[in-house]
């Protein structure tokens, strides 16, 4: 997403016939113009230290890069806990998400202009020779429309870009000849039999041999795509044309944008999430900033910087005052209805939305930009990575985090926008995170649940595509970089445009005369560059007081100051402001004094009340102060009525060698014996008990004294196993599934039962994993004896030992960092927690589980998303009555329903036969996203 900054000072008019190139450019030039405003806030980072962090982002990339290159290419992504490449088709399908693969080296040409932005010039130059000889565009596959386009069509044109540039500086790619670009033209008449629909709308998928409804092709009968899926293909099919001389592509992706104008809501000028492609109807009607729709406002904003139409920007600006009407509720940013867009269509975010600080910055809209952004990374510092989706109280909602680069893309163009070091510190936490809870020996793996650290077997191309790019970008001088990037804006993938585009083989009129725009008061953006005085006041403190209030969300600290005050004047005779246990949401008194603070109720869809509060809407700070106290106390006081009738999901880690807690298993947990979130973790050498059933006493008491006890399942209650390994001097016990072949990813999360008797006098933990899971842990017995692992409530930091091995003390130790690692057992893991014999899942999404339960276990009925009368939008943190919100907010995050984790190990010569490599969990959530409905 978004554009790159820089040059000189802006604050001048454009004039409205300048050339377009003016325009594109000084569009493209206002973003670093405050580079120097804001000296103070945060401290400066010494240039040192942002080599170093610049070098420590070269060697991870190199990580990455040098492992899909090792073990997957030609594959078109790497998985990086089995070590070996994703062929579509060669493994279990994960629904949708495998529309992106097209047996075309994926990452490899997503990675083209990343080589370059990374100062890899020889690296680039073999990528594409790599390219040109293996990489075959006639596959019998279906891809995504999207997909292809931003990632294939935009690595091939961004790589392009700049291999025609460094043959220019006659040292590199003497040979090239247009060779990419060719490629290009190929691939993009491949994807115009998408654009035969009545509306011009795409197909969302095409076969790229057989294009669209031919019975061969086995595509075609869609009727729904998103509005984001066709409104994203202007920049790159617009710049195929101005390279090629073909104007037809560009007029495709034209008429498809003007169809989606067309059809926005009117009274509201915003659009859905889906739309027909034949008769335009809105099929989703809700409208948001995050999946469905985010890069259609990015690509109309951008659009306008390179091909120099005003007619995207006045769309653009309409679209903007929409949302900052509606959707916007700083700092958050909330789904509505189109045709009713005060009412909220849902109360969490996705994750999806982190690109939209950095459009923003690119509009000139800077507070908002700081907002969003600080609350994001407040999200970010309370779970290390931002969740799929999470609530406005900041829990999580969908547990996964695909390695996204939204975030980071954000933090890149806060700081080329403010020059505030601030952000450089964000990006080294970003870096930070990544390195310890997401590097694995083969890559950088997804994180399959924030909440225990456990991983999936998946590095998306975009990984390398966008993230290291722009973490690069954030520390790298000037000088560091070998061509100037102010001259490229950005595609949604980070791929790289010139902007002198906008002057080459123009054919399309400047204007659309055919459309009618809503007149907006917008005259500060209106054909200027953003002034910098007017963005960013003469105060060095301005973004530091933007993001402060903010912290005290998750903080455990809170300024008491004003409260003094506020009880001063209840002693004084003023009335106390009203208090979360006497509310009545009946009681029209009541409801008047919640309006006054700010909190407005939204009635749910199954009969519940849910308050929001927006303190900007308060009628006085101090009616804001009384609505954030109400927030929390009502936060508190739901936290006290929900008795927790379910246990939250376990970590089984194994910590020694090979795999360094690198591998986590989720468990099931025991509604008996010792509960692992409120004591210390359990660590200890594992061992098979004898009998392996636990039903009596061990025969081997020698063997599991002082470690932890491996039973089956099966043939007695989970209780009299736990005595019986306990007698034998047991620490602890996991239980594994007689059930074999069977997967978490095929049955929901349960938790082991007692026997109906009095349980306290059994004092270890006990575990459950599923067979697949625990074959991890009896495959790793076999080969390496013995076997330590760590019984505890979530995943804990890995061994020093193997953070050590993993960082290399200078970037030349990295190629001989990267063959110690290779020599890494892996073996694909496919973890997720369960629960009882009476298949209740805690999932949101219902799956099925086998019926061969043997043992009692109790049912733990769905827990509810929003299961606090209310929930806490506060957006400023005012000085009142604090409770200890962060610790309330990670109870229910422990609580909180979700897809159970899945982590794999790969073995890199030989996978185990068990191997399963079928996320569904992905798959589920975006499918939910598709059909959520107020």
């Amino acid at each position: 997403m978004s554009e790159a900054g820089g040059g000189p000072g802006c604050g001048f008019p454009v004039p409205q016939r300048a050339p377009w190139s003016l325009v594109a450019a000084t569009a493209a030039l206002c973003l670093v113009s405050a580079t120097s405003v804001w000296t103070a806030g945060a401290a400066p980072m010494s240039r040192e230290e942002k080599q170093k962090l610049g070098n420590q982002v070269l060697e991870m990339f190199d990580h990455a890069y040098g492992n899909y290159m090792e073990h997957a290419y030609p594959a078109d992504e790497l998985m990086p806990l089995t070590c070996r490449g994703r062929v579509r088709g060669q493994e279990p399908s994960r629904g949708d998400v495998d529309d992106a693969l097209g047996k075309f080296s994926l990452t490899l040409i997503d990675s083209l202009d990343t080589l370059v932005v990374l100062n890899k010039t020889k690296e680039f130059e073999d990528a594409v020779r790599k390219v040109l000889r293996d990489v075959n565009l006639d596959n019998d596959v279906v891809v995504s429309v999207f997909e292809t386009n931003i990632r294939v069509l935009g690595g091939l044109l961004g790589g392009h870009s700049l291999a025609i540039m460094l043959k220019e500086k006659g040292e590199y790619m003497q040979w090239y000849n247009d060779e990419l670009l060719q490629m290009a033209k190929q691939l993009g008449y491949k994807l115009l039999p998408a654009f035969n629909t009545t509306s011009g709308l795409p197909y969302p998928r095409i076969n790229l041999k057989f294009g669209i409804r031919k019975p061969e092709a086995r595509t075609g009968t869609e009727t729904d795509t998103c509005t984001a899926c066709a409104g994203t293909l202007i920049l790159e099919f617009a710049a195929l044309s101005r390279f090629t001389g073909a104007t037809i592509f560009e007029e495709y992706a034209r008429k498809a944008l003007d169809f989606l104008w067309e059809k926005r809501q009117r009274s509201s000028n915003l659009v859905g999430v889906t739309i027909n492609i034949h008769t335009g109807d809105w099929v989703r009607k809700d409208s948001g900033v995050g999946a469905g729709i985010d890069s259609y406002y990015e690509y109309l904003l951008k659009a306008y910087v390179l091909l120099g139409d005003d007619s995207f920007l006045e769309r653009f600006n309409t679209h903007y005052d929409a949302i900052m009407r509606y959707i916007s509720q700083p700092p958050l940013l909330l789904d509505v209805h189109i045709h009713k867009p005060m009412l909220n269509a849902r109360t969490w975010m996705d994750a999806l939305l982190a690109f939209f600080p950095g459009l923003q910055v690119l509009k000139g809209d800077i507070r908002p930009a700081i907002e969003t952004h600080e609350m994001l990374y407040q999200v970010i510092k309370k779970h290390n990575f931002l969740p799929e989706a999470f609530t406005t109280d900041f829990r999580v909602h969908w547990a996964q985090h695909p390695l996204r680069p939204e975030f980071a893309e954000s933090t890149y163009f806060l700081y080329k926008a403010t020059g505030d070091p601030y952000y450089l510190e964000v990006g080294k936490t970003l870096i930070e995170n990544l390195n310890k809870y997401a590097r694995v020996p083969c890559g950088f793996a997804a994180m399959k649940d924030v909440r225990t650290g456990s991983h999936e077997d998946r590095m998306d191309s975009f990984f390398l595509a966008e993230m290291f790019k722009y973490l690069y970008l954030l520390f790298a001088d000037k000088e560091d970089i070998i061509f100037d990037i102010e001259d490229y804006i950005f595609t949604t993938e980070a791929h790289l445009l010139p902007l002198w585009l906008s002057t080459t083989n123009q054919s399309m009129s400047k204007k659309n005369t055919t459309s009618e725009y809503t007149e907006l008061d917008d005259s500060n953006f209106d054909w200027t560059c953003p002034n910098t005085q007017i963005l960013f006041p003469n105060d060095p403190l301005y973004a530091q007081s933007i993001r402060e209030p903010l912290k005290n969300v998750v903080d455990k600290s809170c300024p008491r100051g004003i409260i003094r005050v506020r009880e001063e004047s209840f002693r004084s005779g003023a009335k106390p402001p009203l208090r979360a246990r006497d509310f009545m949401a009946t009681n029209p008194e009541h409801l008047e004094i919640l309006k006054k603070m700010g909190v407005s109720l939204i009635h749910l869809k199954d009969g519940r009340v849910q308050l929001v509060q927006h303190a900007i809407q308060a009628a006085s700070s101090i009616d804001a102060e009384d609505g954030l106290r109400f927030m929390q106390e009502m936060i508190e006081l739901s936290s006290q009525q929900q008795k927790e009738q379910q246990l939250p999901p376990r970590a089984v880690q194994i910590v020694s060698h090979p795999f360094f807690g690198r591998v986590v298993l989720t468990a099931g947990p025991a509604q008996f014996g010792l509960d692992l979130s409120k004591h210390k973790e359990t660590r200890g050498f594992v061992a098979s008990s004898k009998p392996y059933n636990g039903c009596s006493e061990l025969t081997n008491p020698e063997a599991v004294m002082g470690k932890i006890a491996l039973i089956q399942r099966g043939q007695c209650m989970f209780a009299e196993k736990a005595r019986n390994i306990q007698n034998a001097g047991a620490i602890g016990g996991i239980v594994i599934d007689d059930n074999e072949g069977s997967s978490s990813d095929t049955a929901p999360l349960f938790q082991m039962a007692g026997d109906g008797k009095d349980t306290d006098d059994i004092k270890i933990p006990m575990l459950f994993l599923f067979s697949k899971e625990g074959s991890i842990i009896l495959d790793a017995i076999r080969e390496y004896e013995e076997v330590e692992v760590l019984l505890s409530d979530k995943a804990k930091d890995r061994d020093p030992e193997m953070e050590n091995e993993e960082q290399p003390s200078s970037e030349n130790d990295s190629q001989n960092q990267s063959a110690e690692q290779m020599t890494s057992i892996s073996q694909e893991i496919d973890l997720i927690d369960q629960e009882s014999l009476e298949e209740t899942s805690l999932n949101s999404h219902p799956e099925s589980l086998s019926p061969a339960d043997t043992d009692n276990a109790a049912s733990v009925s769905p827990s509810e998303q929003n299961s606090n009368p209310a929930e806490n939008h506060e957006t400023t943190s005012l000085d009142g009555e604090c409770t200890d919100l962060d610790n309330q907010l990670q109870e229910q995050s422990e609580t909180e329903e979700d897809s159970s984790p899945n982590v794999s190990w790969g073995k890199k010569v030989q996978p185990i036969d068990s191997i399963l490599a079928d996320w569904n969990e992905d798959i589920e959530a975006f499918e939910m996203m598709e059909k959520d409905e107020l």
